[in-house]
């Protein structure tokens, strides 16, 4: 396919879902009844929720159909996107479009297709789509619910980023609960050796009354200051919040999302990390969206038998920390001005190694996400040579 379809406001749709800030694979239960209910609707076997990012096509549910993700130029849905209104093909066998991809010429050997696009803010996500072995025919009281399905899949992705920031603010709430807890002792702890000292002094003077009553403060002041540490004991160890990441649990997302990609091109892929600083913890704030799209812009322009490698690290120097990132590749690298594109964000779509459609929107996305986190993205590389991303970007710490 040569020319790829690409929607008039690619670039501001592509922040609408890089602000949804999904990993694309934990959303399988939010949405399975809504795809069944889409395959119910339209009489088919398959129904998929398709999100589209710069380079590639996640399906975060799916019924009838175990797939988890294609690249952006393979798929169907890549043309839902372009409009408002559903798109349907009759017969992908004898479409010039589709009739030689893997999903027609192969098990499960598609043939219907109709997609409703995923519409936030005014851009389209990705789509509801439904496929059958069979033709079909969709009705235009199916495509109405069809529709509802999707608006209603919108809504519930928008209701999972919501909830993510409830949590988030419940979590600095538990933590301002804790501070708060510590800096209470400091005065119990002085008002609870004062009363002490006064019960000391009373008693020489043996006034009863004024003993009693000290010794009613002392004893609340006590109970008190081990309230406190009963506080301050639970935060250790502390788990991770929801809006957090670590560099162990990020190399394994980041292989779960892209291995496949990669194994499917015959290119190597690894990340590695500072077994040292593993377990810090940093927020994970358009983390995904940033890196993958640096890994799947390495892996469409690696040829087979080529590495794509990602290491990541956190320096730490005079109280404040940077988490490095860099996304290294043997592909067939930039010139100087080819790197200066990028830098401006001005770069063009090009064609992989393998025959992949660019897009040319990718690496501008990138470009800005990392500004947006005040970071900062240095590339090196040489023609035939291969390429490096560098990413810094400070770590907000609780």
């Amino acid at each position: 396919m040569s020319n790829a379809p690409i929607p008039a406001n690619e670039m501001d749709r592509l922040l609408n879902l890089a602000e949804l800030d999904l990993d694309y694979t934990n959303y399988d239960e939010s949405f399975d009844d809504l795809a069944k209910l889409a395959a119910k609707v339209a009489g088919t076997d398959i129904s998929l929720v398709n999100l589209i990012d710069a380079y590639t096509q996640w399906s975060i549910s799916r019924h009838g159909l175990d797939i988890e993700q294609m690249p952006r130029e393979d798929s169907v849905c890549q043309y839902t996107v372009m409009g408002n209104t559903g798109f349907e093909v009759k017969d992908l066998s004898s479409d010039e479009r589709f009739k030689d991809k893997f999903y027609v010429v192969d098990d499960p050997n598609l043939r219907y297709y109709y997609g409703v696009p995923l519409t936030s803010n005014g851009t389209n996500l990705g789509a509801l789509c439904v496929l059958d072995e069979k033709i079909h025919e969709i009705t235009p009281e199916k495509a109405e619910l069809l529709k509802i399905i999707a608006d209603e899949i919108v809504n519930r992705l928008k209701g999972i980023k919501l909830i993510k920031n409830l949590k988030n603010k419940l979590n600095e709430a538990n933590e301002d609960k804790k501070k708060v807890a510590h800096d209470i002792r400091g005065p119990l702890g002085g008002i609870i050796g004062l009363a002490q000292v006064i019960s000391e002094q009373g008693h020489e003077n043996q006034i009863d009354e004024v003993l009693e009553f000290i010794n009613m403060i002392h004893k609340s002041g006590r109970s008190i200051l081990e309230l406190a540490d009963e506080i301050l004991s639970s935060s250790e160890p502390r788990p991770l919040k929801a809006d957090e990441f670590n560099l162990s649990l990020f190399k394994d997302k980041l292989e779960k999302l892209y291995m496949a990609q990669a194994r499917n091109k015959k290119i190597k892929f690894a990340v590695n990390i500072s077994p040292e600083n593993a377990n810090t913890p940093f927020s994970k704030n358009k983390l995904l969206q940033i890196v993958g799209n640096l890994i799947s812009n390495a892996i469409k322009f690696t040829p087979e038998q080529g590495d794509v490698t990602v290491s990541m690290d956190i320096e730490s120097h005079e109280g404040s920390a940077i988490l490095r990132i860099k996304v290294s590749d043997t592909g067939i690298g930039l010139n100087q001005e080819g790197i200066n594109k990028i830098l401006d964000g001005n770069m063009q779509s090009n064609t992989g190694t393998g025959g992949e459609v660019g897009y040319g929107f990718g690496l501008a996305l990138v470009k800005h996400l990392i500004e947006s986190l005040n970071g900062k993205l240095h590339i090196d590389s040489q023609v035939g040579q291969g390429t490096s991303f560098k990413v810094s970007i400070p770590v907000v710490r609780s």
